[in-house]
């Protein structure tokens, strides 16, 4: 039976981690280890000069071990594989994140930064996002197939695959574009806003981006921007 190793980073009570830990445990052996809170944007860190606080947690779904971890998305990867588990997990999904991690964000995400930690350990690993909406149709419709399709996919040292679900009906949906390149542009071109500046000098900026939907074809912001599905490899370079 496959052992399968599930985190996220919206937090171990998170709608989207419940729902892919319930698609999963029709596949194998479901261990849940995610942070005890939000973790967005940590990327790939991880905590060296703190303890790693990991608590048996109260899953909704039936069979699943499941562990609340005080360490990023990175760590519950570290800790869950390499320590908390009895053995080493076949496969590690990550998600599934509430809004999407395509081009440029990967980058912040501790969605892919746990994956990418997987990918480094020789684990299989998989990173599923979807829109940041209330719409979650074709999730609910794809999650499945697309998880019996990919969950024993090898794709290298470093490598992860990414899929990202729109958040538009399931009638709007175009399908799977498989094979996407992670686009060099994003949803958002960074800029910041200026608040205030004191008379001692102090500035205090905001984050003010500018939302964008320019993006290459082929692209992973391409696709879910069209309303497909994004199905692509990532390489960590770092």
């Amino acid at each position: 039976m496959r052992k399968i190793l599930i985190t996220n980073d919206d937090g171990i009570d998170a709608d989207g981690i419940r729902r892919l830990a319930e698609a999963a445990s029709k596949l194998g052996e479901v261990w849940v280890i995610a942070p005890e809170k939000q973790r967005s944007a940590a990327s790939h860190s991880i905590m060296l000069r703190e303890v790693v606080k990991i608590k048996e947690h109260d899953f909704p779904i039936k069979g699943v071990m499941a562990f609340a971890c005080s360490g990023t998305p990175a760590d519950c990867v570290r800790v869950g594989a390499l320590s908390v588990m009895p053995y080493a997990p076949d496969v590690v999904l990550s998600g599934i994140n509430y809004g999407y991690n395509v081009a440029g964000d990967i980058q912040y995400s501790a969605t892919a930064g746990a994956a990418f930690e997987a990918a480094y350990q020789g684990f299989g690993a998989i990173a599923f996002s979807e829109d940041a909406g209330a719409c979650h149709e074709v999730t609910d419709a794809y999650l499945d197939e697309l998880l019996e399709e990919y969950i024993d996919a090898k794709h290298g040292r470093n490598q992860i695959l990414n899929i990202n679900f729109p958040g538009c009906s399931l009638a709007e949906c175009k399908g799977v574009q498989r094979g996407c390149i992670t686009s060099i542009d994003s949803f958002y071109h960074a800029r910041y806003k200026l608040l205030e500046t004191r008379e001692d000098g102090t500035r205090f900026y905001i984050v003010d981006d500018i939302y964008n939907e320019k993006a290459e074809e082929g692209s992973d912001l391409r696709a879910v921007i069209d309303r497909y599905i994004s199905v692509g490899i990532v390489r960590n370079i770092s």
